[in-house]
């Protein structure tokens, strides 16, 4: 362990360190950071909505009796938070980008983000105001503050007024012609993809990511590539559960209906790649086998002062799978340690799981739990045996064993900044 960190030190780190200090890496993790709130508030709000005790949902329906259309009305209260937290978390991201990014150029940073914003409404973000649109969102901040920037920078796009006029006057009209241009140069290249015959960007993006997976079969290969996919893209803020959903739904019901009726017949179960294979097996703690990164955390990276305090917040939901203030609040997103772990844990979970039931050790997913059962439970409900059980927990040490370095070398990169800002003090 000690040659391994020994190495990632003199070679891994000082990439990362300068990957790290890039201004629009730095720009896009604060502006996950400003919405860590916001995603703890949602988070609670999902969990609370979706909690895994048998008897809440109906006690909850008998004392809230009420429905509005076909749901009860004390999930609503769930819904409106949701609705105030994850469903505009693309707008935020559009706005902060831009502003953070701004700022690091000492230019009118709020111009800029609001440049950014109409930007993004412009090439269809209506569409994906929630995490469905965080990528273009992230696209649009970036280069529309580029834009935004050069054009400020010509004189003779700077609309001047008279000394006297107050401030926010006088910023307005000095932005103005840039953001004009800003704003249009984005409209001009969302209507030739209009005139191309693609309605909106964002779902156009969706369904060029989505369809490639749509055809693929239940296998090992297939269950490493989901591994693989949905944590890589969450790395560069893609909702990569989501983006997979439909290619998850078209293999899930056959296959457990198919499961499920081997089972009843006494037959061998046909298929091991489903759904709750990938939720009680892989995705424990959400995304990444974060319930991992949680324990590494708690475990070897104590010291750490910003990942505890994220931890501590992050655990409870944690539990039940929701991991996006862990994402957004480290942040997992365009963190370049933690990079390696967050891939290489769903696949060695995926590995385990899946030769655990090859083997005959485990059987295969007969059963869906809800998603937001927690870690081990899940996995005993999904496979009805304590074999499953013992899979889930076994995973979810061997990524806290992933993890563990990794948070090592954050917590000494954070412990080297505490000390060189108590120096210069």
């Amino acid at each position: 362990m000690k040659k391994f960190i020994a190495f990632m030190e003199k070679h891994f780190l000082p990439v990362a360190t300068k990957i790290g200090n890039q201004r629009h890496l730095i720009a896009i993790r604060d502006a996950f950071a400003y919405t860590m709130p916001l995603m703890i508030v949602g988070a609670f709000a999902v969990l609370i909505n979706n909690l895994p005790i048998p008897g809440f949902q109906s006690f909850m329906n008998g004392i809230f009796s009420e429905k509005l259309g076909d749901s009860y009305v004390w999930t609503l209260l769930g819904g409106n938070i949701w609705n105030g937290t994850f469903a505009i978390l693309s707008i935020l991201i559009s706005f902060l980008v831009a502003h953070n990014l701004a700022k690091t150029y000492d230019i009118d940073s709020i111009s800029a983000g609001i440049v950014s914003l109409a930007s993004f409404f412009a090439v269809g973000g209506a569409q994906g105001m929630d995490s469905a649109g965080l990528f273009i969102a992230l696209i649009v901040g970036l280069i529309s503050t580029e834009i935004f920037k050069r054009l400020s920078g010509v004189d003779k796009f700077n609309i001047k007024m008279p000394d006297g006029v107050p401030p926010a006057v006088s910023k307005s009209f000095a932005a103005l012609l840039p953001a004009i241009f800003t704003v249009t140069i984005f409209a001009f290249v969302t209507m030739l993809l209009n005139a191309m015959h693609i309605e909106n960007v964002v779902t156009a993006f969706y369904k060029a990511v989505q369809v490639p997976f749509m055809g693929m079969a239940n296998s090992y290969p297939t269950a490493l590539l989901i591994a693989f996919i949905t944590p890589f893209l969450w790395f560069f803020g893609l909702h990569g559960a989501n983006m997979i959903e439909p290619f998850m739904q078209t293999i899930n019901a056959p296959a457990i209906q198919a499961n499920a009726a081997a089972l009843k017949a006494g037959k061998e179960i046909p298929y091991i790649v489903n759904k709750p294979f990938m939720d009680s097996f892989v995705n424990m703690g959400g995304t990444g086998v974060t319930i991992g990164l949680l324990i590494a955390i708690f475990i070897v990276g104590r010291k750490n002062k910003p990942y505890m305090s994220v931890a501590s917040l992050a655990t409870a939901p944690g539990i039940f799978n929701i991991n996006e203030p862990l994402a957004f609040g480290l942040p997992l997103v365009l963190n370049p340690i933690l990079f390696v772990p967050y891939i290489l844990a769903p696949m060695v979970s995926v590995s385990i799981a899946y030769f655990a039931t090859v083997s005959g050790f485990m059987p295969a997913c007969t059963s869906m739990p809800p998603w937001v059962t927690p870690p081990i439970i899940g996995a005993v409900i999904a496979t009805a045996s304590w074999q499953g059980g013992v899979i889930a927990a076994l995973n979810i040490v061997v990524a806290a064993l992933i993890y563990a370095p990794f948070v090592y070398m954050s917590t000494a990169i954070e412990m080297r900044k505490s000390e060189a800002a108590l120096n210069a003090a």
